[in-house]
Order: structure tokens, then sequence, then C-alpha cells
């Protein structure tokens, strides 16, 4: 009889925090501080909205060139949502993605209501957002790095790439496997959950503050008790 194989623990700067605990108890001794930012709603200029369907959906540049970003903040004004936990609880409803006593169907309704009449995408989950990765990347750059490894969901795969090549790619590099990115120090960790529609940085405090300011993200520092489903567990930030 073979003997079952079980991979070892993945290292930490390296893969997305567990669901079940604390996002910064996990990465304890690992990072200092995490910053979760939103993927923003797309809202298409240049390009038909009827495009954003699975066959058809458009790709990085396309989405860069043609379509502008719609915060969190600004589509709850449209939307008439009260809080940023109601939108990540209707975006999580709509994918189906809670459990029964945590969905709220009315929220996803008037999410998908509102996206059709004014033609807006709502944000893809388990990927890394388009319309913010070039300036996220531009802003780690700034820190001093030309080359980050992009890693599977688990990083038992992992490639090195240059920064350019990411940024200027169409998507072929950051594709659906590819959900953790990490500087060659294990000093900066970009990190995306497989089944939420925000991603998170990881690093120390001056350098985060730095990076979400110069990439503009919005979002919010985890305190202490911050988990993956905050929006259920803690409300809004």
């Amino acid at each position: 009889m073979s003997e079952s194989r079980v991979l070892p623990e993945p290292h930490r700067y390296s893969v997305c925090s567990a669901a079940d605990l604390a996002i910064k108890k996990f990465y304890k001794n690992v990072f200092e501080d995490i910053f979760i930012f939103f993927h923003p709603f797309i809202k298409p200029l240049t390009i038909d909205f009827a495009l954003f369907n699975p066959d058809t959906y458009p790709g990085k540049r396309e989405i860069v060139d043609h379509c502008e970003k719609i915060t969190w903040q600004e589509f709850m004004g449209i939307s008439r949502l009260s809080n940023l936990a109601e939108v990540d609880i209707g975006l999580r409803s709509i994918i189906l993605g809670l459990n029964k006593k945590y969905e709220n169907r009315s929220l996803a309704k008037r999410i998908m209501e509102v996206c059709e009449k004014r033609k807006i995408v709502f944000p893809s989950e388990g990927l890394f957002p388009d319309l913010v990765m070039d300036d996220l990347l531009r802003a780690i750059k700034k820190e001093g790095y030309d080359w980050i490894w992009c890693g599977d969901e688990f990083c038992t795969e992992r490639k090195l790439e240059h920064m350019d090549d990411v940024i200027q790619d169409d998507g072929t590099i950051l594709h659906l496997e590819r959900r953790n990115l990490f500087t060659h120090d294990q000093k900066i960790l970009v990190t995306t959950h497989w089944d939420s529609h925000f991603s998170m940085i990881c690093g120390d405090s001056q350098t985060l503050n730095r990076i979400v300011e110069s990439a503009d993200l919005e979002g919010f520092f985890c305190d202490e008790e911050t988990e993956i489903y905050w929006s259920i567990k803690n409300g809004a930030p």
C-alpha cells in the first residue's frame, strides 16, 4: 500500500491568509500590516457593455484602455447601499459565496439591477483587478523592486517575472492560477482570496502607506480581529 502524500505547510510570505483565522494572526511575525483593497466596479467607456460575459470578456489591455473604475464608495452612492459591508455581502451573494444564513439576496438583486441599468460591470472574485494592478505594480517598483515572484494559489508553482513585463502583459502572466505576488526579499506580498472581491497587500506599515497612496487603493487596514469574511463578522470597517 502506497503512503499518502501530504503537502508541507506553505510559506506565509507567499500565500493568502486562511479564511477561519484573523488575518494579522495568520501573518504574525511575517508581515507587520495588511491593507485590504477592493476590486473596483468597471464602467465601459469606448467598448460595449455586452462584451462582459464569459465568452467575450475583454482582456486586460482593453479594460485598461477603454474603461474606468468605479470605487465601492461611488457605487454606494449610486445604489443607495448603506455601507461597505453591504457591498461585500451583496457581491458575495451574487456568486453564492455565503452560507444561507449570511447571504442577502435583496442586496445582490439591487447590485445587479443598478449594474444593468447603469451599464456597470461588477468586479470578479478571486482575480487581481485589471484597473488597479498596473498602478499597484508601479508603486511597488518605486520601492526598488524590478522583479516579482508570481505564484499559484498555494504557491506550489511560482515564476520570477520582470515587473515591466507584468505591467505590459495582457493578462497571460496574471491568469486564473496566479493569485500570489511577492518580492524576492519576502517583504511585500500581494494576494487575493479565491472567493472574494478584494485583494490584500502585506508588508511594513511605512511601505504600505506609501504604496496605498501612490496606487490610490480603496480599502482599509486590518485590525487585530479582521478576517477574510469581515463583512459578516465585523461589519463595515
